[in-house]
């Protein structure tokens, strides 16, 4: 069953209004301010769309309020029942610096069509379109995905582009990387975007790979799946607490290979809007008694993949 496109704007409004609430912060090194009124936002606009819906990827658990926490529920409790993953402010630290790539995100599905991930680390890889299914795989060396990628490609490793989250943890994937003089592209923070660079051809970006958060990681096959593009996983538990949660959660092979349809079942809208000017989508420009902003829309079942502008009363 398909999502009613009548939901689309709406969706696309509350990303719009949280992007706008944290913009107000830019560059006043108040990332806490900033994730607060994009969470303020994103719930007064989730809470007018008339639906069912439930909050399964979040920003934490109930005590947490108030950010936007898994199970809570939103919407006027009329309509249709749809599970919604949202990170009101992905780059906290971009948005206070004022630098590029925070975004304000969500996605949609009907309900139990999405991963419900607790918020742990989750390995990734993931790879763009038009490339032979299971090309990639998590369980093979680094230079092994980049040999089978290039072979598919056509092209010597020294060609690849690939996009990591600079941290400690991923030295060993670096020097294996850099062994084979593939191009890095590190990135500090936002691997919702990152994971996305390789949908997009002006990104130059052929495969990432790496660890980041588990929530990020389902919003990220969220809009991949949009996108035709390949997509493993497998969630990362530092210690017994995180383990007990997942098990909680409904997850009973804590080891488990989670492709893009395991993750993301049947169709999905996913909005993306810019808090500040990115790659993908530019940021909020205040116009006075207005603001514009600029928002990546995909909708899987109408295959709608595209930026939409719009000038919005504050």
């Amino acid at each position: 069953m398909n999502i009613d496109k009548k939901f689309i704007d709406s969706f696309v409004h509350t990303t719009e209004r949280a992007a706008y609430g944290a913009s107000l912060f830019k560059g006043k090194n108040d990332k806490i301010g900033a994730d607060r009124e994009a969470v303020n936002e994103m719930r007064k606009q989730l809470n007018n769309i008339d639906m069912k819906g439930k909050i399964v990827i979040g920003e934490g658990e109930l005590d947490e309020a108030p950010m936007l926490y898994i199970n809570e529920e939103v919407g006027t409790k009329r309509g249709e029942e749809l599970d919604i993953a949202v990170d009101p402010l992905e780059g906290t630290n971009f948005t206070a610096k004022n630098l590029p790539n925070a975004l304000s995100v969500l996605a949609v599905t009907h309900k139990s069509n999405l991963l419900n991930a607790p918020d742990t680390y989750m390995e990734k890889i993931a790879i763009g379109p038009g490339l032979p299914e299971n090309l990639v795989d998590l369980d093979f060396s680094v230079e092994k995905n980049i040999r089978l990628l290039s072979d598919a490609k056509n092209v010597s490793p020294h060609q690849i582009n690939a996009c990591v989250l600079k941290r400690p943890r991923h030295n060993k994937i670096i020097e294996a990387l850099n062994s084979l003089n593939v191009k890095i592209n590190f990135i500090t923070d936002g691997d919702v975007s990152g994971v996305i660079s390789v949908a997009k051809p002006s990104t130059y970006i052929d495969i990432y790979l790496g660890i980041g958060g588990g929530p990020e990681g389902v919003l990220a096959a969220a809009a991949l799946s949009c996108l035709s593009c390949q997509m493993q996983t497998r969630l990362v538990f530092q210690n017994e607490d995180e383990k007990n949660r997942a098990k909680k959660m409904g997850i009973k092979e804590l080891n488990t290979k989670y492709y893009l349809k395991d993750m993301v079942k049947g169709d999905v809208i996913f909005c993306a809007t810019g808090v500040t000017n990115g790659d993908m989508v530019k940021g909020i420009k205040d116009l006075g008694d207005s603001f514009e902003a600029e928002t990546l829309l995909l909708h899987k079942s109408s295959n709608t993949n595209k930026i939409i502008k719009n000038i919005i009363k504050k």
